[in-house]
């Protein structure tokens, strides 16, 4: 593993933590050389499903570009990266798990929005409002009322 500072090839592990539920393996790093920290995480490399956009293209699935439109639904609220990443990593889960080689992206949108909701409510309503395509406000009237509802089902 090479330094991202320095670009040394010499560096040494300082501490290994494994993810049961993401299934992923961090490791904590020093170089040798300029002695500064970095972070790596192993996951497995399995085969993603295609995804089939609503005008009938297809694409690969990125996993960067899917942690990129969460992290702009929840651009300056107060979630931690790692619950991000976690979120991010039941995503991906939940598409392995259907076991089929194309899936709508319809169907990504569906899990990302549970995901956000669960993270922060802000998020949620914004990731909805380009989603679900908002032209007016009764339509994020709408989805608040969803948002306070759902709060209430689970008191």
């Amino acid at each position: 593993m090479k330094c991202p500072f320095c670009g040394s090839a010499d560096t040494q592990v300082v501490d290994t933590r494994a993810s049961l539920e993401a299934n992923t393996i961090r490791r904590r790093r020093k170089c040798v050389r300029c002695e500064k920290r970095f972070t790596t995480y192993e996951r497995v490399d399995l085969k993603m499903p295609r995804l089939v956009k609503k005008d009938g293209s297809r694409t690969d699935f990125d996993r960067d570009k899917l942690t990129g439109s969460m992290r702009l639904a929840l651009r300056k609220r107060p979630v931690a990266t790692d619950a991000v990443e976690a979120a991010v990593d039941r995503v991906i889960e939940r598409l392995r798990s259907l076991g089929e080689r194309e899936v709508p992206t319809s169907r990504v949108g569906d899990f990302v929005i549970r995901e956000l909701a669960k993270l922060d409510k802000i998020a949620y309503i914004r990731f909805a409002s380009v989603y679900r395509s908002f032209e007016t406000p009764d339509d994020f009237r709408e989805a608040v009322q969803e948002v306070k509802s759902a709060r209430k089902r689970r008191r």
